[in-house]
């Protein structure tokens, strides 16, 4: 493995690994409240954008790199859209179960 490809794979690593937190710490809290859905929605459709363009460059590292990533960022969206969801249609009052 050149130095290059080191670099590359590091760096998929930590942007990808950057995710985690946030996904466990939804689903330890429940609580979306400071996630913004136009910026996961944007950052997702970005990532299924390389995901494409690394199938068809046949570029393996790049291609898991961004599935992990999208696995990971849709996670969070669809994660705060439905605890989001829950919230609209719980009754005024009523704390939905987390």
């Amino acid at each position: 493995m050149d130095n290059t490809t080191l670099v590359g794979m590091l760096a998929a690593v930590c942007t990808t690994a950057a995710f985690v937190p946030q996904v466990l710490q939804i689903l330890k809290s429940g609580n979306v409240d400071g996630i913004s859905v136009a910026m996961y929605s944007t950052f997702t459709f970005g990532v299924t954008m390389w995901l494409i363009y690394g199938i068809i460059l046949q570029d393996l590292p790049m291609f898991l790199a961004n599935l992990v990533t999208f696995l990971l960022s849709s996670s969070v969206l669809i994660l705060t859209l439905r605890k989001r969801w829950q919230n609209r249609r719980a009754p005024k009052g009523v704390i939905p179960h987390v």
